[in-house]
């Protein structure tokens, strides 16, 4: 392999080989290939891009560099992923929920990026909670609990690692050809016979236009379908946090109230993304499953069993709070007027946690999982002058009366409630 011989044809904007896409991955996995190489075929691949035959060739080139699970289970391995967004707690609902309907959810998971929230962040929260067990640790709670929410250990995608690595610091993030071979050379490491998208768009998501996110849903189905993994996408609404609280210890609160009856957003959309993955794999009735398994304790009891055998107090869904860490502040964010919420900046939400410690600005950042926002009003709720928006979770005072300002102008407050609009906007199968 010759990587400048691939480098020089995507300059001259040729379509490489799927050959020389799988020894160039190869070569990101084993090192052959210098960081200097793998930036400027970033940066070709952002100004040239790939066809769609050599962007299903290059994820599966990328899964390929490392381990692939098989499953000998005696129901369908299923998964989830989101784009990402602000109260985003869905996979600590979704994949209990779905092990409670009969088949396994075998989720690699991820950490915060930018303004939203990161599963495994939210999982740090729980005392004890491995989320990085070793592989036969990961393969006796999947087929136990049937759900293992966990992240992806070094022998996942190492292609992909690289590459990801090298695309951050040359502003080749945004390329449509490689965040779908990214996202999807790990997924499909899983060894998936079914996979839901969740797909963003509004304030709170990267995406903010319906034709971005339409894009992106588009690219990772044809990928994914092309690649043999059955795959729909949902385009959902983040014009507001799905959960009405942010913050890493406060999502797995919003998460348990739903697994053990509460409703809203929350458990609307654990519907929407279930129902089709289940249905695709041949389980009739499936939202009615999925109802009764949150309604009966099932979903709960299951996320339970998955929570103890990574290491979490058992019995942790009887008394969950008593387990979570609290902050030391709580400040209420006062209303500046009275008026109806007819607007939310997610993404300033987000940035605001994230300010608070409970996000990353640099890798090396700790997160503290206790602060946040909760009870956060939704689109359309009234309030008036003095009554909270939000309530803030901070370590000391300062840093929570240094987030009120930018809160508060984090609503948009108006005299008239707005339309409500669709929780998905557009299914693409």
């Amino acid at each position: 392999m010759d990587a400048r011989a691939l480098i020089a044809a995507l300059r001259r904007g040729e379509e490489p080989s799927p050959d020389a896409l799988r020894h160039f991955a190869a070569g990101l996995a084993d090192g052959r290939v210098s960081d200097a190489q793998a930036g400027a075929f970033a940066m070709g691949v952002c100004l040239r891009g790939l066809s769609e035959a050599n962007v299903v060739a290059l994820t599966l080139a990328m899964r390929d560099t490392g381990q692939v699970m098989r499953w000998d289970l005696d129901g369908p391995a299923l998964d989830k992923h989101s784009t990402g967004g602000v109260g985003d707690c869905v996979s600590l609902v979704l994949a209990p929920a779905l092990a409670a309907c009969g088949v396994y959810v075998p989720m690699i998971s991820g950490r915060g990026l930018g303004h939203t929230g990161g599963t495994l962040d939210k999982l740090d929260a729980i005392p004890g909670y491995a989320v990085a067990p070793d592989e036969a640790r990961f393969r006796r709670v999947v087929a136990d609990a049937g759900c293992a929410i966990v992240s992806a250990s070094a022998a996942v995608a190492p292609a992909d690692r690289r590459l990801y690595a090298v695309r951050d610091v040359t502003a080749t993030v945004e390329s449509l050809a490689l965040i779908t071979s990214s996202i999807l050379s790990k997924k499909l490491a899983a060894g998936l016979q079914g996979l839901v998208l969740d797909v963003k768009v509004g304030s709170g998501a990267f995406m903010k236009t319906d034709a971005d996110a339409r894009a992106v849903a588009r690219a990772l189905v044809d990928t994914a379908n092309a690649a043999g993994c059955p795959t729909t996408a949902l385009v959902t609404d983040m014009t507001q946090p799905i959960a009405p609280a942010l913050g890493n210890a406060l999502e797995v609160d919003a998460a348990m109230q739903v697994l053990t009856g509460g409703k809203g957003k929350l458990y609307d959309l654990t519907l929407a993304l279930g129902a089709p993955l289940l249905a695709g794999a041949g389980i009739a009735d499936a939202e009615a499953r999925l109802r009764e398994a949150l309604a009966s304790g099932g979903a709960a009891e299951r996320m339970g069993r998955m929570i103890h055998g990574l290491g979490g107090p058992h019995g942790f869904v009887d008394d969950w709070r008593r387990h979570l860490p609290e902050a030391t502040v709580i400040r209420e964010v006062p209303a500046p007027a009275s008026g109806v919420v007819t607007a939310i900046d997610g993404e300033a939400l987000g940035l605001a946690v994230v300010r608070l410690g409970g996000g990353r600005r640099v890798e090396t950042d700790m997160i503290d999982p206790a602060v946040g926002l909760s009870e956060v009003l939704r689109l359309g709720q009234r309030v008036e002058t003095g009554q909270p928006l939000a309530r803030v979770h901070a370590r000391r005072e300062p840093e929570a009366e240094a987030e009120l300002r930018m809160i508060q102008a984090a609503f948009v407050l108006g005299e008239t409630a707005p339309e409500p609009g669709p929780l998905v906007r557009e299914r693409i199968a």
